[in-house]
């Protein structure tokens, strides 16, 4: 079990702190609205109204001892980046980055983030893949000859179970996880009964042929 803070509850903010716990994470999550607080307090370790720019807020929640930290302030820039500042400052190892725009992306990376999230810019890249007939989106080589690909799901298994799919027979390739883009929801090992939409990308993992495979499935 590792231990995150989330900084900013908004949609995307929220769903994550909520994955995270349901997936058996310790979670603190912190933001200046109180209702917020109150609605997520029931899914996460702790939830704590407060000001994540702060340095002793952070290490008052216990922000300090957190393997990584979701940044998610909306469009309050100056916001996002004192918070990660902040972050920084309490030695906060991993620290990933909503970013609303190319400029914020570019102040981020000066930073020295882990990495930066795009929802809509990788939204957009998921819905253009599929439409164009690519199923690659994104792909790191693991070693020599097998990779993780994701993948935005074919047509053809629009409403279809992963079980009933047999990818590992069929496609010697297994899924990691899944990311329902409407809901911006991520889940590992998900219910082999699922039903795929043409909102989901899988996270695969096989060797290079396997996936080649897979991707160019209509």
């Amino acid at each position: 079990m590792k231990r995150f803070v989330v900084v900013g509850l908004g949609n995307f903010g929220f769903t994550v702190a909520k994955s995270l716990s349901e997936n058996g994470h310790d979670v603190i999550a912190v933001d200046l609205n109180g209702e917020v607080i109150d609605r997520l307090a029931t899914f996460v370790t702790r939830a704590a109204v407060g000001d994540a720019r702060d340095v002793e807020t952070l290490r008052r929640v216990g922000a300090a001892d957190a393997d990584a930290a979701i940044v998610s302030t909306g469009d309050d820039i100056s916001s996002s980046i004192l918070s990660t500042l902040a972050l920084h400052d309490v030695n906060v190892r991993d620290i990933f980055v909503k970013v609303v725009s190319n400029d914020h992306a570019r102040v981020m990376q000066r930073i020295g983030v882990t990495d930066i999230v795009f929802p809509e810019q990788d939204t957009a890249k998921a819905l253009s893949a599929r439409i164009s007939g690519s199923a690659l989106l994104n792909y790191v080589k693991l070693g020599t000859g097998f990779s993780v690909q994701e993948m935005g799901v074919p047509t053809s298994w629009f409403g279809k179970t992963i079980r009933e799919l047999k990818l590992r027979q069929t496609y010697d390739i297994s899924i990691v996880a899944l990311h329902d883009f409407l809901n911006d929801k991520i889940t590992a090992t998900p219910d082999p009964d699922y039903l795929l939409k043409d909102s989901d990308t899988l996270l695969v993992a096989g060797d290079d042929a396997a996936l080649k495979k897979a991707a160019s499935v209509n």
